[in-house]
């Protein structure tokens, strides 16, 4: 590894919710440098999930970011001319990091309706362990259990 490693970077929370992980989110949704449009789409979606959950859309949130985290995932290492996938745990800001990627990338897959409903569709269906977002999560938990057995590959 050459040079010095970037150093750590904080973000300010957010302005409603107080919460750097919403605040994380909001720059996860933001396109092209459209700070004010992503954090109307997440308020909104956030308003719609308060509204169909009858719960704060910050504890929705929050269990569901905890069923889409990650433990393990699998990397690749090539030992003696074969490329094994080896079994690791995940680091807390990569699971979170992989989580918002599922989550958004699951809401932006479906088609005909505004973002902000996609968004709080998906977050909803996450938080009940169900949606593409989990769906996605299971796999790669799935892999890295049939992988197991090269586990004592990792350092």
């Amino acid at each position: 590894m050459r040079g010095k490693q970037a150093p750590k970077r904080h973000i300010l929370p957010d302005p409603k919710y107080h919460s750097p992980v919403v605040a994380k989110l909001i720059n996860c949704v933001m396109e092209k440098g459209k700070k004010s449009i992503a954090q109307r789409v997440v308020y909104t979606a956030f308003d719609l999930i308060e509204a169909k959950a009858k719960k704060p859309a910050i504890d929705v949130f929050g269990e569901a970011m905890k069923n889409v985290a990650p433990l393990l995932e699998v990397r690749s290492k090539r030992v003696g001319g074969a490329n094994y996938q080896i079994p690791v745990q995940v680091r807390a800001e990569r699971r979170q990091q992989l989580a918002f990627r599922w989550l958004l990338t699951a809401a932006r897959s479906k088609k005909g309706k505004p973002m902000a409903e996609k968004l709080s569709a998906e977050i909803l269906a996450a938080a009940e362990n169900q949606g593409d977002a989990v769906k996605k999560k299971q796999d790669v938990q799935r892999m890295a259990e049939a992988n197991r057995a090269f586990a004592h590959f990792a350092r």
